[in-house]
């Protein structure tokens, strides 16, 4: 996606001629982008990874400190359009699902805490703690790929399934795809 968007910033402009001949010319409606989120399973069973992240202020913290309940964790990044968009049905998640499940938001922008924060606080996000990982090292130990990638992991720090892309966590499809982790 990076690079479809740096092309279009290096498209040449047109010529006057075609400026006004396109301004003459009725514009087609153009459809909204389409969020697509895709749920992945092949990496069932995998253990949860054990490398450290950063608490705010930062502290060591790992995944395996939140096991004992279902670990939903999603890397994400402040950058991130889909990643932003979905923040707030995260933190619903959080608080709604409090002592059940623990949502844990990981920030893969190199900023860290620095960057993290003041976005944090200008998003009024209450229920999320706001996890850093300058290094990359978890997006990189889960093989995730894509922006926002969210994995559910089961008590047991056993993988259950993985989302590429943004999604309503608040849905119905949502909890039916959490209630698997029980």
């Amino acid at each position: 996606m990076v690079a479809l968007a740096a092309a279009g910033c290096d498209k040449p402009k047109p010529s006057a001629e075609q400026a006004k001949a396109t301004a003459n010319q009725a514009t087609p409606p153009v459809a909204p982008p389409v969020e697509t989120s895709r749920v992945d399973s092949t990496h069932k069973g995998e253990a949860m990874p054990g490398m450290p992240f950063a608490a705010p202020g930062g502290s060591p913290a790992t995944l395996s400190s939140f096991r004992g309940h279902p670990v939903l964790v999603n890397l994400w990044a402040t950058w991130c359009g889909p990643c932003v968009k979905e923040l707030p049905a995260l933190d619903a998640l959080a608080q709604r699902e409090t002592g059940k499940l623990a949502v844990v938001t990981v920030s893969q922008d190199m900023g860290g805490d620095a960057q993290v924060q003041p976005f944090w606080k200008s998003h009024g996000l209450k229920a999320l703690t706001a996890y850093t990982d300058a290094r990359n090292q978890l997006m990189s130990a889960t093989g995730a790929a894509d922006l926002p990638t969210t994995i559910l992991y089961d008590s047991k720090g056993k993988e259950v399934w993985r989302v590429s892309g943004g999604m309503d966590w608040t849905s119905p499809e949502a909890a039916a795809l959490i209630a698997q982790a029980s």
